[in-house]
């Protein structure tokens, strides 16, 4: 596999839920816009309204998030539908982005989410896709279960691309994985960036 797609798989994976372990404290999901780029340096102003600095470890890898829509998401497609409970036990996503077909099955599961209060993310294969009143109804399928999730027409859909530092421009908007060091440095291995000015929505 080509670096630059093992880079961008990686990057996509850190969006994977999962448990933390002692021995390994997981990055810490960042969400902003940059606003000054300083060679390794990115100044980003985070969506909590607060500025950090963050330097790029030299094997930092970039991912772009690019647009998709709802019509990309069939049975049979793994995808992410980050949700919020809604009406008669069904999950109603707030956005959905589709995997490429290298992580087919990486991470599927149920898993609570940072985004929003009492939201989740759900990563699973879409086994059945119907509509009523004018939202999409899917079932995303993973070992041990499968929920039921109704998709409004009108929510983000997107999709990843291999990217490269060229995307970290100023305005750009990004998703870093921010790791604190012992001496109170922040880092990032791995950035998610809109691509064109897309806002990446998970």
């Amino acid at each position: 596999m080509p670096l630059a797609r093992r880079a961008a798989l990686a990057a996509i994976a850190l969006l994977l839920p999962g448990p933390a372990t002692a021995a390994q404290t997981p990055p810490v999901r960042t969400r902003g816009t940059l606003v000054a780029i300083d060679g390794d340096v990115l100044t980003m102003t985070t969506t909590a309204g607060q500025t950090i600095k963050v330097t790029l470890t030299p094997d930092a890898s970039v991912t772009a998030v690019v647009p998709a829509k709802i019509g990309d998401v069939k049975a049979g497609s793994f995808v992410g539908a980050a949700a919020v409970p809604g009406p008669k036990g069904a999950l109603v996503a707030f956005e959905i982005h589709i995997f490429p077909e290298e992580m087919r099955g990486v991470g599927a599961g149920h898993f609570p989410f940072d985004l929003q209060p009492d939201s989740t993310m759900t990563n699973g294969t879409v086994g059945s896709v119907a509509f009523a009143d004018g939202q999409m109804i899917t079932v995303v399928g993973y070992e041990g279960g499968e929920q039921t999730i109704l998709v409004p027409p009108d929510i983000p859909v997107v999709g990843f691309a291999p990217g490269d530092r060229a995307l970290l421009t100023k305005g750009a908007h990004a998703i870093l994985f921010v790791k604190k060091q012992a001496d109170g440095g922040l880092t990032a291995g791995r950035i998610l960036v809109g691509k064109d000015g897309l806002v990446p929505p998970m």
